[in-house]
Formats: structure tokens, sequence, C-alpha cells
């Protein structure tokens, strides 16, 4: 009865919520405002975003900003990132190591290792166009939180014996040492190296970039057996590994 009487009157404020939201916005309310979706676009646009059947958007479209917000903070993005984490979990768990110390998982940082919600929060999850110096700002503050299933993941792997390579294209001059120090912060301790982006790959794509780190990677003898990140970007290309693992984020892509 309780629990009824709570589901009643959080369905009410969220009319509430949503009512004064179109009318200030002057948008055309949905026919099915609890699930924030009209006709079920938001989900369509979301599940080809995922699957990378929709290349090279630049925005999350405005329409789905009240069920992109719903999505990442609601608990759905925690579900699903807890629900891969348990694939990868599966798979690590049937790999038979060497005793060379070669065996390698690669893992990449921003919103694979550690969020930037709070920040995307204030670009409307996506919908304002990217902003390369609010961006660096956000990261120069270094406290972007870790994403709890994602440090699981990697503590696992450390304590397994995996060689953790943390590969971000985030600029090393700029960003090297904050970056560092918000990984340690957020417990990300014991990784065997973290790769950033040095003046030598300046304007190369995310694809060519990681591969030639990749590819640098396995010639010194290491065996890639996952690679992780929540881009496309982060998995193709060279050298991906013997597995990839695709993160959620619907918030922006990255070419």
């Amino acid at each position: 009865m309780i629990k009824a009487m709570m589901r009643r009157t959080q369905e009410v404020l969220l009319f509430l919520i949503l009512a004064l939201f179109y009318k200030a916005t002057g948008m055309k309310p949905c026919s099915n405002p609890p699930q924030l979706d009209c006709g079920g676009f938001c989900l369509s646009w979301r599940l080809a975003v995922e699957a990378n059947n929709v290349g090279g958007w630049r925005t999350v479209p405005t329409q789905c900003f009240l069920y992109l917000e719903t999505y990442m903070i609601g608990g759905q993005y925690d579900r699903d990132m807890e629900f891969i984490v348990g694939e990868i979990m599966s798979y690590v768990n049937g790999i038979v190591r060497s005793d060379d110390g070669m065996d390698a998982w690669i893992l990449d940082v921003d919103d694979t290792c550690i969020s930037n919600i709070l920040y995307y929060k204030g670009k409307r999850y996506g919908c304002d166009p990217y902003d390369p110096s609010g961006f660096r700002a956000w990261a120069m503050s270094g406290e972007c939180p870790a994403i709890p299933a994602m440090l699981r993941l990697f503590s696992n792997l450390v304590n397994s014996g995996f060689k953790v390579i943390l590969l971000t294209g985030r600029d090393e001059e700029t960003l090297g040492q904050v970056t560092i120090e918000n990984l340690h912060n957020q417990g990300f301790v014991g990784y065997e190296q973290l790769i950033l982006r040095t003046a030598a790959y300046k304007g190369q794509g995310a694809v060519a970039y990681k591969s030639a780190i990749r590819k640098q990677l396995v010639e010194e003898g290491y065996r890639i057996w996952g690679n992780v990140g929540d881009q496309w970007s982060d998995l193709h290309g060279d050298y991906i590994g013997n597995r990839t693992f695709k993160l959620p984020n619907p918030m922006y892509f990255v070419p």
C-alpha cells in the first residue's frame, strides 16, 4: 500500500515537472510523459548510436534531453554498465594467463574508467555542442568520479596478474599530471602504463592514434586479451585485441 502511494506520488510529481517544462519551452507534450520518449524515438536513437549505426553525429536530438537524463542518472546506465562488466568478467575468468607477465588489457579513460556525467549535465547530456575549452577546464579540476563497475573490473584485472594499460586521447602536456592524480584519487592504482596523446600524435583521429599505440604495445610483446572503451573509435583500427567491449555512451561521439 505504502509503495503504491509513493509510486503514485512520484508519477504526479513527474507530470507536474513535465507540465512546467513544456510551458517554459513551448514543446508539445508526449502522449506518454512517464517514459519521457515520444513514440520511442529516443530509445531507437540511443540503440542506433550504441550499435554504431548513426555515423558522425554531433549532438543529441534536443527532444531527447529528458529521456537521456533519465537514462544516465536514473539507474539504467548503471545497470547496463554492471551487465557489461559481468560479461567481461565471464570472459576474463576463462583466460589462461602465461607466466611471462605480458598478458594485457587496454582500458580507455574518459567515461570508461572515470565519468564525465557531472560535466555533461551542464551540457544537457550532449544536446549542446562540444565545448573543448569547457571540457578542458572540467578535466583540469581532477574531479571525475570513478565508474564503480569499471573500478571493480580494473581491480580484478590487476589482482589477477594482468597488465592494465590505460590509453586515452587526453593531451599529455596539459592534462597528464591531473589525470594521474584523478585516477589515483579514485582508486585506479597498479596499472602498467597510462598513455596520453603526445605532440607526435596531435591532429590524428582517435582510430589512427590508438591503433599506432596498440601496434607499439604488441611489438613490445604484450598480448592484448581485451580492449574496453565507450567510443567505437577506441575499438576500431589495427591491433584491437582478442576481444573488444563497447560501453554505453549516448552523450557524445569521438571520430
